[in-house]
């Protein structure tokens, strides 16, 4: 049997940075566990647990993926990005979008085993999360439509365990929005000479590296801001405070590390700290509520 299938996997999952997902899987896991205190044992079920998995791997692989395919052109022009799977041939356009069209096959099957709604939305969240690779050609907003193609996914998670809209979730999504949206400011300051010359409109590019960067620090204090909201909103204890805490001091040094000069230590600061970001929230929302149920 030929293995070359699943060398296109491999090389598709290498190209997404699949091992990445991990950066806004906590916060729907958040939105899960919080949502699931109305139910009657106060716990969402293993069944809708899998189903919010499978939704978020579907859905940000195919992000992710769509993205390469619409973006491979310009990946081929940038020194940074040239060694890319699509642009150097390892991989096919027709491959990646076979990849593209199965998981978004793979979300709309869990959105229909969560609940109705979350099947009748999934038109909607798709569009969203599609359509962020188009946007940097036209806005330099592009930052925060990517942050709310992720910051989605609380309130994706809140409908699929109660099916209605509530408040909450939408604070824990603007919360996510501003956090990805600040830190993908601070990864196209990697790009700000190629975006100009390539027409792309990176908030970098647009206003300078300087201001960009200031943008990204506002964003991220105001991210901690909503989160405080939230706590209160939903009635957490002195845990869930201690983690935000956690949270602002990586945000603290992860903006340190990175100035408009100096960008030797970004990926650090976008693919090891973000990780441990969110991670460090969801652990202590998950021991707020073993101690105070």
């Amino acid at each position: 049997m030929s293995l070359r299938p699943l060398t296109h996997l491999r090389t598709v999952l290498e190209m997404i940075k699949f091992e990445h997902t991990i950066f806004a899987l906590p916060f729907a896991l958040i939105s899960t566990l919080l949502a699931s205190s109305s139910l009657p044992d106060g716990l969402p079920s293993g069944r809708t647990i899998l189903w919010i998995l499978v939704a978020m791997v579907g859905a940000r692989s195919a992000a992710m993926t769509f993205n390469r395919i619409v973006d491979a052109r310009f990946d081929a022009a940038n020194p940074r990005t040239a060694a890319r799977a699509i642009p150097t041939g390892e991989l096919t356009t027709a491959h990646a979008m076979v990849f593209t069209l199965a998981a978004v096959g793979l979300f709309v099957l869990a959105a229909y085993e969560l609940n109705p709604l979350c099947l009748t939305l999934s038109p909607v969240a798709l569009l969203t999360i599609l359509g962020y690779s188009y946007t940097k050609r036209f806005t330099p907003l592009s930052h925060l439509l990517l942050g709310l193609g992720i910051g989605i996914a609380p309130v994706g998670a809140w409908l699929a365990v109660t099916g209605r809209f509530d408040p909450p979730p939408f604070l824990l999504a603007a919360a996510v929005t501003l956090w990805i949206g600040g830190f993908d400011i601070i990864y196209a300051l990697q790009d700000v000479e190629f975006d100009r010359r390539a027409g792309l409109r990176s908030l970098p590019a647009a206003i300078g590296a300087s201001r960009a960067l200031a943008i990204s620090r506002l964003m991220h204090v105001i991210m901690i801001c909503v989160l405080m909201a939230f706590g209160v909103l939903m009635g957490l204890h002195v845990l869930y405070y201690v983690g935000v805490a956690v949270a602002a001091a990586l945000i603290l040094y992860e903006q340190s590390i990175v100035s408009s000069t100096d960008l030797s230590r970004v990926n650090l600061a976008f693919f090891t700290l973000n990780g441990w970001i969110s991670v460090a929230l969801l652990a202590f929302v998950i021991l707020d509520r073993v101690v105070r149920p």
